[in-house]
């Protein structure tokens, strides 16, 4: 399968669908930049070991870095993508399906954002893409053994970030406990900025292969491929989607920072130390494993693990469970949408 820009075009004349379903792509990866990505520096901004200036333009470089590495690293959170659902039969209406899923994830996104919410776009567009198959195909367009692996991370991912979190900060302080306050106070913001830098290559990473997949899936299906999982990733593509969640990240990631990192639970420079690491190692886990996670699952888990390491009433737990709500609520209401929008579309 050529997969060359020239190529691509070339099948939007056959299936102008294909056409919108690369757009809405990279539309979902820029909101992902806005709302998702943040979570990667937002402790290195509330410890104040960076401005949010410096730590917005960390993250969209390492964003762009992250995409782009670790796919020629490892596929695994694509593959997973790839496998979950079943889009086959007629072209037509898989283009029309998939395109339906791809709107549903964007207007949550989009609602989330506007409320400052931390939700998680790539639980959206997992919700999204199930919500579109099971309209295409029943619910055997459903791949349960793959699609559990949603469940897996999320479940992974919090109650890692968690206990992470909660264990890194009581081994930090037990270590730091005779050692110079400005001594360790240096340290902790050099740790801080590298920990920074790796959130954000990870996030890339995670989120930048969910977003290119539905891409390639929509690519493959045009071609009359029935599943993307042997399918490449094009460089203009992964190029595309780096530039877009480096945008989005530069331009509205300070709404869901002040979120995060100023209100949900203030944190301490070694605090910020050890939310970051824990969310690192969890990140790193899960796309190693194939686990599609949420860099703000991750993320919030960890800050909370270590907010209640020395006082649960420090962590404000008001705002972790509007978080908790919004992702709740997420599949149920993204896929209710990919599912009605796609039965309306798969009409034309």
């Amino acid at each position: 399968m050529d997969l060359s820009l020239v190529a691509i075009i070339g099948q939007f004349g056959a299936y102008p669908s294909l056409a919108v379903i690369i757009l809405l792509s990279l539309v979902v990866t820029l909101i992902s930049g806005a709302t998702d990505a943040p979570n990667a520096i937002a402790t290195a901004v509330s410890t104040r070991c960076l401005t949010p200036t410096q730590a917005l333009v960390l993250a969209a470089v390492f964003n762009f870095v992250g995409l782009v590495g670790m796919t020629y690293i490892s596929t695994a959170v694509a593959h997973t993508m790839f496998n979950m659902v079943d889009f086959s039969g007629d072209t037509h209406q898989a283009l029309m399906a998939l395109m339906a899923a791809m709107i549903g994830a964007i207007i949550w996104g989009v609602f989330c954002w506007w409320r400052g919410i931390p939700a998680s776009k790539s639980h959206s567009l997992i919700a999204g893409i199930t919500g579109g198959a099971i309209a295409m195909n029943g619910f055997g367009g459903v791949v349960i053994g793959e699609w559990m692996k949603v469940i897996y991370g999320m479940v992974f991912s919090l109650v890692a970030g968690f206990i992470l979190g909660w264990l890194a900060v009581r081994v930090i302080e037990r270590v730091f406990i005779n050692i110079n306050r400005r001594t360790s106070g240096k340290l902790f913001v050099a740790t801080q900025d590298v920990c920074a830098a790796l959130l954000s290559f990870l996030h890339g990473a995670q989120d930048g292969q969910k977003f290119m997949s539905i891409a390639i899936l929509g690519i493959a299906l045009s071609f009359g491929m029935e599943s993307a999982d042997s399918a490449g990733f094009p460089v203009w593509l992964m190029i595309a989607c780096s530039l877009c969640i480096s945008l989005g990240t530069f331009l509205g990631g300070k709404r869901i920072i002040k979120s995060v990192a100023m209100d949900m639970v203030k944190l301490e420079k070694h605090q910020g130390v050890a939310a970051s690491i824990s969310t690192v190692i969890t990140l790193f886990v899960s796309s190693i494993t194939g686990m599609p996670v949420s860099t703000s699952h991750c993320s919030t888990a960890a800050i909370m693990g270590v907010g209640a390491s020395k006082n649960i009433k420090h962590v404000n737990w008001s705002i972790a469970k509007d978080m908790v709500l919004a992702w709740v609520l997420t599949f149920p209401c993204c896929g209710l949408i990919g599912f009605l929008l796609a039965k309306v579309f798969m009409m034309f």
